[in-house]
């Protein structure tokens, strides 16, 4: 992995707030945009890949959602889809006037929530130059009768409680009740399917993000199963590259393949393994491809 001092910190503005980044300078006027899912911050979300395209030329801007890691924002461990919209595009915003990078050469990559922004992002900014959206959440309706069998009932009911709880304390002013992001079966968790506790050994396997908060507000059981970015698809105009894991449990590979067929110019890389699998064992495959897709589609070329 290249020298992590080859990046600079950065804060651009998002609504009432600012969200913190990491800026790499690239070399070949094309930029990544990049953001993890749910509670993940930036550095266990992004340093894999990021260091990988910088080595491949490209600048890329990693970000913090606000209300998660060194952004700004409160109450905190909130997950809000349309403040987190918002800062994507105040993301994209701002990349596109960092002083080496070309505004048509601009792609967005995230993963698990954060692929499916990149959906919805993608279908609300025509003029990008490419997305990459990482074993996404496409359809959480789709996805949420899977969640809940992963449960227990006695988990499910506690979780269910904590999220009425946590939704009503937070209208009254309350600061948030929180739960692990993931866990095993039987927790009390956002997510315990069989692979989400794969998490902390994909993204932090030497134990140095203690930075890393890993938990969120438990409102989001009740709030997030409405969410269905797959559906703005067939807006999306650049090209765009899904990344499936066939054992996928948490995002599931059904609904991300539905989006992908609807997109005129999108490609499909399907991997073995679960939801973690491109930060795992496939490591290597998905981000050659990835450089591959994104050196072919941020071209001057094509951008002209």
């Amino acid at each position: 992995m290249p020298a992590l001092g080859q990046r600079t910190a950065a804060r651009f503005t998002s609504g009432d707030t600012t969200c913190a980044a990491w800026h790499y300078p690239g070399t070949n006027g094309g930029c990544v945009v990049m953001a993890g899912g749910t509670s993940v911050t930036k550095e266990p979300a992004t340093d894999l890949f990021a260091a990988r395209f910088h080595a491949a030329g490209s600048s890329v801007l990693a970000f913090d959602h606000r209300r998660f890691g060194a952004s700004g924002g409160t109450p905190r461990q909130v997950v809000r889809v349309d403040e987190q919209l918002a800062d994507w595009d105040a993301a994209v915003a701002h990349a596109a006037r960092l002083p080496e990078v070309d505004p048509d050469r601009i792609a967005v990559w995230g993963f698990s929530l954060a692929g499916g922004h990149v959906l919805r992002v993608a279908a609300d900014h025509p003029g990008l130059g490419a997305a990459i959206a990482q074993t996404p959440l496409a359809d959480a309706r789709a996805v949420a009768p899977h969640a809940l069998r992963s449960m227990t009932p006695l988990a499910a009911l506690r979780l269910l409680g904590l999220a009425v709880a946590d939704l009503l304390g937070g209208l009254a002013g309350r600061p948030p009740l929180l739960v692990p992001t993931a866990g095993p079966r039987g927790t009390v968790a956002s997510l315990t399917t069989a692979d989400a506790a794969d998490g902390d050994r994909a993204l932090d396997p030497d134990g140095r993000h203690t930075d890393w908060e890993r938990t969120v507000a438990a409102r989001i059981a009740l709030q997030i199963g409405g969410y269905r970015p797959g559906r703005a698809a067939d807006r999306i105009r650049c090209p765009l590259l899904v990344v499936v894991c066939d054992q996928d449990s948490s995002a599931l590979p059904g609904p991300a393949l539905r989006a992908a067929r609807a997109v005129p110019h999108a490609e499909v890389l399907r991997l073995p393994g679960s939801h973690y699998a491109p930060f795992l064992a496939a490591h290597e495959p998905a981000v050659r491809a990835q450089i591959a897709f994104l050196e072919r589609e941020l071209t001057p070329t094509k951008a002209a």
